[in-house]
C-alpha cells in the first residue's frame, strides 16, 4: 500500500518590530547586542541569540569558531546548552535567532542549521513545552510557534526504546 501524506509548516511573518511585544522587542534586541562577541574570525559571520524564561529572565549566547571547524558551536546551541546547564528548571518560552556579515544584517532570517533544531526539540521534550522562535533579518521577522515546526520528522527519545 502506498499513503501519500503531506507536512504543512505556518509561521508569522512581520516587516517590523514595531508590532510585537515590548518583551519580544527587547528579546531581539539582546540577540542583536551579543552578536558583538561572535568569535568568528574565518566565516565573519556573526549570530546572536537570546532565550526568554518563563520568570521573564533573558540569557544569551553568540556563535564561537575555531580553525578546527568541526569544534565549533552556533549561536543558539551556547545558549542552549548554557541555559539548561545553569538554570535547569526554568522553561525557555521563546528564542530570538539574528545573524549576518560582520555587524550587517541579512535582510530575510537566518534559519538554525539541522543540529541546533535537534537540540531545540530536545529542549522542547525535555520541558514538556514549546519554544517559540523569532527569527530576525532586517526586512523579515518570522515567528514560529515551536521548533517542532522547523524538524518535523525529528529523532527522540522514543527512537531509544527497544522493541
Amino acid at each position: 500500500m502506498n499513503i501519500n501524506k503531506e507536512i504543512i509548516i505556518s509561521y508569522q511573518e512581520f516587516d517590523s518590530t514595531e508590532t510585537l511585544s515590548t518583551t519580544e522587542q527587547l528579546l531581539i534586541q539582546k540577540a542583536n547586542e551579543i552578536r558583538n562577541n561572535s568569535y568568528s574570525p574565518y566565516s565573519n559571520f556573526k549570530v546572536g541569540a537570546a532565550i526568554l524564561f518563563d520568570d521573564g529572565s533573558i540569557t544569551t549566547g553568540s556563535n564561537q569558531e575555531n580553525a578546527a571547524f568541526p569544534s565549533g558551536l552556533c549561536a543558539e546551541r551556547v545558549a542552549l546548552f548554557y541555559a539548561n546547564s545553569q538554570f535547569p528548571t526554568k522553561k525557555i518560552i521563546q528564542i530570538a535567532i539574528i545573524g549576518g556579515y560582520k555587524n550587517e544584517t541579512t535582510d530575510t532570517p537566518i534559519t538554525p542549521c539541522g543540529s541546533c533544531r535537534q537540540v531545540l526539540i530536545e529542549s522542547e521534550s525535555r520541558q514538556s513545552s514549546p519554544i517559540e522562535l523569532l527569527l530576525v533579518g532586517e526586512k523579515k521577522i518570522w515567528k514560529i510557534s515551536t521548533a517542532k515546526a522547523l524538524l518535523p520528522l525529528s529523532f527522540s527519545s522514543n527512537n531509544l526504546t527497544s522493541n
